[in-house]
């Protein structure tokens, strides 16, 4: 049973920081990509961040280029992404997903997801 567990979100102010963490356990992860995905209140999930499993790809939503960082850390089966320059716009339910094979900015094609983790950014 694959299971992807988020962490780390929260409040913060507009400007500030926070870091999400995803826990993937359950199977081995060879050539699967990561992604992060968000769903804010009364709009469709979309697309924030994605990383190929060896880490050496990153894809960016063009909201979010340049403030927030996909990274990832394969011995210990952990994705990260480092929000920085908040903004109240960015408030959301943040989901970590995976997929086998390359990363895509389509939710539909990836398999296994998290929970949710809350990130509420206020003005």
């Amino acid at each position: 049973q694959v299971q992807l567990v988020e962490s780390g979100g929260g409040l913060v102010q507009a400007g500030g920081s926070l870091r999400l963490s995803c826990a993937a356990s359950g199977r081995t992860f060879s050539n699967y990509a990561m992604a992060w995905f968000r769903q804010a209140p009364g709009k469709e999930r979309e697309f924030v961040a994605g990383i190929t499993w060896r880490g050496t790809n990153t894809y960016y939503a063009d909201s979010v280029k340049g403030r927030f960082t996909i990274s990832k850390d394969n011995a210990k089966n952990m994705v990260y992404l480092q929000m920085n320059s908040l903004k109240p716009e960015d408030t959301a339910v943040y989901y970590c997903a995976s997929r086998f094979g390359v990363a895509t900015t389509a939710e539909t094609n990836y398999n296994y997801w998290g929970q949710g983790t809350q990130v509420t950014v206020s003005s």
